[in-house]
Formats: C-alpha cells, sequence, structure tokens
C-alpha cells in the first residue's frame, strides 16, 4: 500500500477496491464520488462523553461513529446542544457488508485485505436533520453494521457546539432528568418582585448532595441551554468553558456585585448588554422569589438543572413576566399648625410623603421621634433643600415664597417600626413644641443615693414651664426593654396614677442656673426604680426626657 493510501478512509479504500475490480464498480464509484470525499476531515465521535465542536462559518464539519452488528439490535442516542446561533445539522447512515465494517472500524484494513470481501454496493439515507437553535435529541436503533455520520454547519456567523453519543442504554444519564412538564410557572408578581415555581426533577431528587437548581434572570431574552446563556453573556476575549451556574462565573461574567440573599444563597449581579444579568443557585427548591427588581421591566427567567460532578445540566423551558408599575406615592396635605402622628415600617422601607404649601416666606418643620430613629428629606421645586437622620427632636427653618410647595419624605433606618409626631407652620407666634434646654438627660447622684431615697436634677429653659416627675418599679432584667422600648411621644395621661411623683413650674433667664433636683423619698431598698421627666410648655404638648434608671441601697 502506499503511503497516500495508508491516510485514506476505510471507505474510500472499499469504493478503490469496487474500482479495480469490475466496470460496473467504475460507475458506482462515480456516482458515489461526492459521498466518499465526505469522509475526508471527519473525526470520529466518542462514545459516552460530550464533545464540543467549533464551526466556522458556511464550512460544515462531519463526525462518525460506528455500530456492528453483534446482536439483535444496537441502541443510540446523539444529542446536540447550540450554544449561541442557529445551525443546520443532520444524521446519515452508510449500510454496507457487515463483514467489511467489522474490519473497516478496526483501522487496520489493507488494500490485500479488503480484497478478501466480496464485492457490495453501499447505500446511503438520512435519518435526521434539523435547522435552529434548540436542544435535540435523536435516539435510534441500528439493526445493522453500519457507519452513521454527523454533519454540522453554521451559516450565520462561527460558533460553537456540544454534542453527545451514548450507546450504552444501562447506564446511568449524563444529563440530569426533567419532568414531564418542565414549564416555569409565575406564580407571584409585584412591581419589585417575582415568584416562580417549577416541577420537581427526579435526578435532583435522587442525587441532592451534588445537583441543584440554578436560575438566571436577565432582560434580553430566554436561552434554550446552559450553554447558550454563556456564550451569550461571556466577555469578548474571554473562552472558558466552564458552566456558568458551577463558577457562578467569574469567567463568564464580570460580576458587578456578590450578593448573600437572606436565603443564604449566592447571587451575581453582572452587567451584560441590555441590563443587568443575575445567577443564583438555590439548592433542590422548586420555589424562588426574585427580589430588588425594577418597577414595569420585563424580565426572562431560566432555570438549569445542574450537576455540579459532571458540569452536565438540563433547561427548563424558560419564561418571562413584567414588573407592575411603581404605585404612586399616597401624599399626605400637612395643615398649618396641625400636628400628625405617623409609624414608619422599617421591614418594608416605605417612605411617608407628606406636602405643605407655604403661607409665609419662612416656615418650620418639627418632627419629635417617637421610638426608633428616623431620616427626614425636605424637597423644594425637585431641590432637596436638607436630609438628616436622628431620634429625639429637631427644629429646622426654611426661607422661600408664599405658595412654596415643600415635599417630605419620612422613613424608618431600622428594621423595627418607628413613630414621629410632625408639625409644620408658618406662625411662629404658636409654636407646637415648647423651649427645650440644652440637653434632655436626667442626671442622679450616687452620693446622694439613700436606702429609701434618690436625688435627681435636670435642666430647664428661660420659658416659664411646667415639670411632672413620675416613677416605676421595675426588675432589673426589664431594664434594657423599659428604656429601648419607651414611647417619647407619650404624656403622663398615660402612666398610671401611682407612678406620679410631683408635678412644678419653674424657669431661670441665666440658662448656666436654669437647672433643678428633686429628692424622691418612701423607696424601697435595694430596689430599682425608672424615673421619667415631662417637660410641658404653654400648647400643653409634653416632651419627655431621657428615661433614668436608679437602684437604692441595699444597706444604710
Amino acid at each position: 500500500m502506499s503511503g497516500s493510501q495508508a491516510c485514506l478512509p476505510p471507505v474510500l479504500l472499499l469504493a478503490m477496491y469496487f474500482c479495480h475490480s469490475t466496470e460496473v464498480a467504475h460507475s458506482i464509484q462515480q456516482s458515489f464520488k461526492s459521498e466518499l470525499l465526505n469522509f475526508y476531515h471527519t473525526f470520529i465521535l466518542a462514545d459516552g462523553k460530550e464533545t464540543t465542536v467549533h464551526l466556522l462559518e458556511d464550512i460544515p464539519k462531519r463526525y462518525y461513529f460506528v455500530l456492528e452488528k453483534g446482536r439483535t439490535s444496537a441502541p443510540f442516542t446523539v444529542r446536540v446542544t447550540p450554544c449561541d446561533v442557529p445551525i443546520e445539522w443532520s444524521i446519515r447512515v452508510h449500510k454496507t457488508s457487515a463483514n467489511y465494517l467489522g474490519k473497516a472500524a478496526r483501522d487496520d484494513l489493507d488494500v490485500q485485505e479488503a480484497l478478501k470481501f466480496p464485492k457490495t454496493m453501499k447505500t446511503v439515507s438520512t435519518l435526521f436533520s434539523y435547522r435552529g437553535n434548540s436542544v435535540e435529541t435523536y435516539m435510534g436503533t441500528s439493526y445493522y453494521s453500519a457507519v452513521y455520520v454527523l454533519e454540522f454547519l453554521s451559516i450565520e456567523r462561527d460558533t460553537q457546539i456540544t454534542v453527545y453519543l451514548t450507546t450504552d442504554t444501562t447506564s446511568e444519564h449524563l444529563y440530569p432528568e426533567l419532568p414531564t412538564d418542565p414549564r416555569i410557572d409565575v406564580v407571584g408578581i409585584s412591581h419589585t418582585t417575582v415568584t416562580l415555581a417549577w416541577k420537581q426533577s427526579s435526578t435532583a431528587l435522587q442525587h441532592k448532595e451534588n445537583v441543584q437548581y440554578c436560575l438566571l434572570v436577565n432582560e434580553r431574552h430566554n436561552y434554550k441551554s446552559l450553554c447558550a446563556a454563556e456564550t451569550a453573556l461571556r466577555p469578548s476575549g474571554v473562552t472558558s468553558q466552564q458552566a456558568l451556574a458551577l463558577s457562578l462565573s467569574p469567567y463568564v461574567l464580570d460580576p458587578q456585585q456578590v450578593m448573600i440573599t437572606p436565603n443564604g444563597e449566592l447571587s451575581l449581579v453582572s452587567k451584560a448588554g441590555n441590563g443587568e444579568v443575575r445567577q443564583i443557585c438555590v439548592g433542590t427548591k422548586k420555589t424562588y422569589t426574585v427580589t430588588n427588581l425594577r418597577p414595569s421591566t420585563q424580565y426572562y427567567f431560566d432555570v438549569f438543572v445542574v450537576n455540579f460532578l459532571t458540569n452536565a445540566s438540563a433547561a427548563y423551558t424558560g419564561t418571562f413576566a413584567r414588573t407592575l408599575e411603581e404605585p404612586e406615592p399616597k401624599v399626605t396635605i400637612l395643615k398649618d399648625g396641625k400636628v400628625i402622628q405617623l409609624t414608619l415600617d422599617g421591614r418594608k422601607e416605605a417612605l411617608h410623603d407628606l406636602q405643605y404649601q407655604a403661607v409665609q416666606k419662612q416656615v418650620q418643620f418639627a418632627f419629635q421621634s417617637c421610638s426608633g430613629q428616623i431620616r427626614v428629606e425636605i424637597a423644594r421645586g425637585g431641590k432637596v433643600l436638607m436630609s438628616e437622620s436622628f431620634a429625639g427632636l429637631r427644629h429646622f427653618m426654611l426661607k422661600g415664597r408664599p405658595g412654596d410647595l415643600y415635599l417630605l419624605h419620612l422613613g424608618s433606618t431600622e428594621p423595627s417600626n418607628a413613630s414621629v409626631k410632625v408639625q409644620v407652620s408658618s406662625l411662629f407666634h404658636r409654636p407646637f413644641f415648647p423651649v427645650l434646654p440644652e440637653s434632655l438627660k436626667i442626671k442622679s447622684f450616687s452620693k446622694l443615693r439613700t436606702c429609701n431615697s434618690v436625688t435627681i436634677a435636670w435642666l430647664g429653659t428661660q420659658q416659664m414651664s411646667k415639670y411632672c416627675v413620675y416613677k416605676k418599679q421595675i426588675e432589673e432584667d426589664q431594664v434594657w426593654m423599659e428604656t429601648r422600648n419607651a414611647d417619647r411621644c407619650s404624656g403622663p395621661e398615660s402612666r398610671q396614677k401611682g407612678d406620679k411623683v410631683l408635678c412644678k413650674y419653674f424657669h431661670d433667664l441665666n440658662l448656666r442656673r436654669a437647672v433643678t433636683t428633686e429628692t424622691i423619698s418612701g423607696l424601697e431598698a435595694g430596689t430599682v426604680y425608672l424615673f421619667d421627666v415631662y417637660l410641658i410648655g404653654p400648647s400643653g404638648i409634653p416632651v419627655r426626657y431621657y428615661s433614668k434608671v436608679v437602684k437604692t441601697r441595699k444597706k444604710c
């Protein structure tokens, strides 16, 4: 055999045998000339593993495998996954002599060996052909020895695909099994969330330690395979083949933000072309709520069941949903000088919107945080004039023009609820809050503490005001709860009659001397007491000082 003959495919060697043996074979050779040339640049397709195939535009690529007649039938499965643009692919079977193929498949056939076999005509038929970008699976059975040729062609641009061949129907499937109904259901929509549900994969049920569901959220379109998602979302110049869900993909995407969700899942948020792309692996959960979405935006959702050991995956049928429009904020109109009280829900992170129209050039804004810390923003004409977070009491004076419209945004800075009183007025001769001292802290004197009395002091103002003192006996383990949850907007009317100690009036024009003390007697030894002082101004609205906890001495 010449060196050039040694490189020829077995089927071409058989054609040469036909050519040298008979004139009839010569005509057969001419009719099959183009078909035989197809075996140039044809590669063996590996059995039992996934093969990645790179396709150049308009250049076909062929793979073949051989099934020998060794039993009644030989089942086989071929699965092709396009990773980008639509492709054309087909399966052709080349039927010929069983004896010949048994020898040719061993790749050691020479011309002398081929001459031993009888002349047999070969036939070619197409079993399957497809054009598109969906994942397609062909399952067939061979009842005779044959060569099967797969041909792939990309007509749009260079791309890649994956091909999987198996002839072992007894082994476990490489790809996770999808349920009979592989659709993703949208079970809930709000303006910032979408809740999804899907049927259980039997593979995920059997191999919980190695198989997970991974969710892909984007604003472009659905992806029919994990391979397609990787290719579309991969930055230019990156060619890594690591699975998107497995790597959570610093190799596939350039993550802008890595988040641990409240449920403990790892979520990657990346920028890719049109909008954000999120990748979330949720274990074996069959429902998931995607949060922090934009209102009135269409999102596409894909769920992949992924085997983390083999990198093989299967895609559910993707779905899409449009988040609801953001509800118009409910605006409360503030009347001049009127006091309102609001409860702010910190868990929902919702803001209260208030609106006030000025009747004078100067406007006074007064806020009293009853519990928790609040944040306040005041805007006029679309411009933010002030923004601040605080607890306690705050006054703000702003100057503008009569008729100016002020918009107030109030919210809680804590996950728990907060409460606040608000007053806006242009009538400064009728203030809501009394004039306040420099500090609302109550001081106690340890050296003046006895078994049945304590002495406390607090600051006053230059304005004559009424001060009422209240006490409450508590347990030592109640101190944090009593001081933490105190409603600073509540007045003496919320206290029990037995808590009242005294009320008195005082003021001093010299602020350095505007301080008063009070000795409270009749207490029990070794007991913890909570003391409160209420400042009540001309408007009758009380301001509560910060509570003071004092324990009387056990022995005197």
